[in-house]
């Protein structure tokens, strides 16, 4: 589907909910969208986005400017400085046939590649249990080190909020008995209303292994 037919689709819903399109859009639109934005002085599906009030007439929300709060520009200061670099590698994770098994209660997944270790050794081509690719990724605030409330990772926010993930890849999978760990490249820091918005990539590498977990692009809130 175009942009244009997109948008067009979209025209009801948008008038009678008003919000910041840029946050309701999938993050691939929502990056088309912000390009988009950038040109739209002289572009001519940008005049009926206009008519049709889905941008302002003062080049729209994305340029909009945001006060931050001093502390959230101190903050923002801090990880520009980072940003395309490696921020944290953490602690390896031992993956047990109990913490599968207890994941399996939890989410009703009982399949026999992770709960079955006998007729996995049998049947299976890695001879023994892997784990959910799910409960990798329910891990991540452990591997990351981001929910330690004696050491928070951004002591001077008053919230930290899990906004989504980006994409979603699980290269390799991870057999019970193998450690995992996390390691955090930041990716972009863009101020938002109240805070400011954090994209991480977090690939979770498996000891011994070269193929990655899991590989995914994580979106965290810092509001202040």
């Amino acid at each position: 589907m175009k942009v244009v037919d997109f948008l067009k689709q979209k025209k009801e819903i948008l008038a009678q909910n008003p919000f910041e399109l840029k946050d309701w859009l999938s993050p691939t639109i929502r990056d088309y969208w912000i390009e988009f934005l950038n040109k739209a002085h002289n572009n001519q599906l940008a005049n009926w986005a206009r008519e049709h009030q889905l941008i302002s007439n003062s080049n729209s929300v994305a340029t909009k400017e945001i006060e931050l709060h001093p502390k959230a520009e101190a903050v923002l200061e801090d990880l520009s400085q980072q940003l395309g670099e490696e921020i944290h590698i953490g602690p390896w994770f031992d993956i047990t046939q109990q913490t599968i098994d207890e994941f399996a209660k939890v989410t009703q997944d009982y399949q026999w590649i992770h709960t079955d270790p006998s007729r996995a050794e049998e049947q299976s081509p890695f001879k023994t249990t892997i784990a959910h690719g799910f409960l990798t990724l329910s891990l991540l605030p452990v591997l990351t080190e981001s929910v330690d409330s004696e050491k928070p990772r951004y002591p001077t926010a008053k919230m930290t909020v899990n906004y989504g993930l980006n994409q979603v890849r699980f290269p390799y999978p991870v057999k019970v008995g193998s450690r995992i760990r996390a390691r955090t490249r930041l990716c972009k820091v863009n101020p938002i209303k109240r805070g400011l918005e954090l994209v991480k990539e977090i690939s979770v590498e498996i000891e011994g292994c070269r193929r990655p977990a899991c590989v995914t692009e994580s979106v965290v809130r810092l509001y202040f």
